[in-house]
């Protein structure tokens, strides 16, 4: 396992990140995984001995379940907290109550104290806005934030999923008000759906921030095991809940561009996906969710794949955003300065 720097902080996570939805099943969660206290204890046991010390969860996943069923592993195996590093989320719907949901103040104090209660821990290492509250100002939730990492609940501050846009906006909120700012960012990123490189991830290096990809396999459709017309394991978690988006015609020619390079390798398709997007200098850590310790056994092993620059290549080629405005015209513009001048003086 190797470990990369989270954004530009001194923190340091493994490349591949343990993620947890599939963790508990409460409600339309179960879909996920549905995994109990036994499954969840012998994954992050295997986990954590091959070398991930990076746990990612969320309160809204299974209403709770998943946190507390990590709290209940990590202290049933008496991992030394000084090896991991734990982040979780709060944003999303935890009850019907007016104030059971969003960014508001209020919500964050409660929903970081439910969070550290479920898990059994004194502090988070990483703590995440999960996603855009459109009635919340954004300074109440960048100050509540501040507050926490000053506390010493929280010791660094993370956001998923917003737009290039509201990502720069709280980053100079914060510059302005001297506050803690984003560490990094956790979004959608895969071989199949590159959107990300449009706005954000220029962004993201601009600002020197992390990204922490969520999905890599496109919600199990790159694991090579569906086909064009939508056929595939019945049960499998894409064919009860067909997310996230992704344009399968772009996706399925990933599919057959890497289906070589791992059947030279006696690999699965999902290993050389994972290792593609392992290639990519502006992700810290991959989160890989596993519903079997087959697939997680099989996804940790993508670590030891290594693409070459031609298959790097091959690979950008079958995957590229079509171009759009402004990008085109940026790039076109752009060429004028790519080369120093052809003479010297």
């Amino acid at each position: 396992m190797k470990y990369r720097l989270l954004g530009r902080t001194g923190l340091y996570v493994s490349e591949l990140c343990l993620g947890t939805m599939t963790y508990g099943s409460a409600g339309f969660w179960e879909v996920m995984g549905g995994l109990d206290g036994e499954a969840v204890t012998e994954q992050i046991k295997y986990a954590f001995d091959r070398g991930v010390n990076f746990i990612d969860t969320a309160n809204v996943y299974s209403l709770g379940q998943s946190e507390q069923l990590v709290g209940q592993a990590l202290g049933k195996l008496g991992l030394p907290r000084d090896e991991l590093v734990i982040a979780t989320k709060a944003t999303g719907v935890m009850n019907d109550l007016p104030n059971g949901r969003g960014q508001s103040r209020y919500h964050l104090m409660n929903e970081v104290d439910a969070s550290l209660k479920r898990l059994k821990l004194d502090h988070l290492d990483l703590y995440l806005l999960h996603g855009f509250d459109p009635l919340t100002p954004l300074e109440e939730a960048l100050e509540t934030m501040h507050d926490l990492v000053r506390s010493g609940k929280v010791r660094y501050m993370g956001v998923c999923n917003l737009a290039a846009w509201q990502l720069m906006k709280g980053l100079a909120i914060s510059e302005k008000r001297s506050w803690a700012r984003f560490a990094c960012l956790q979004a959608y990123y895969t071989i199949a759906g590159r959107d990300l490189e449009r706005e954000v991830i220029p962004l993201l290096r601009d600002q020197g921030l992390g990204l922490m990809a969520w999905s890599p396999l496109a919600g199990g459709l790159l694991t090579g095991k569906f086909s064009p017309d939508g056929t595939g394991p019945e049960n499998s978690r894409r064919s009860k809940f067909d997310f996230p988006v992704v344009d399968k015609e772009r996706a399925f020619r990933c599919i057959e561009a890497m289906r070589p390079m791992a059947e030279e390798r006696s690999v699965s398709i999902a290993r050389i996906a994972l290792a593609w997007l392992l290639a990519q200098q502006v992700v810290s850590t991959v989160i890989i969710g596993a519903r079997t310790m087959e697939q997680l056994k099989d996804n940790l092993e993508a670590t030891e794949v290594a693409l070459n620059a031609e298959e790097l290549a091959t690979l950008d080629q079958v995957s590229r955003l079509p171009e759009e405005y402004p990008g085109w015209m940026l790039n076109l513009q752009g060429l004028y300065r790519a080369e120093p001048p052809p003479y010297e003086k």
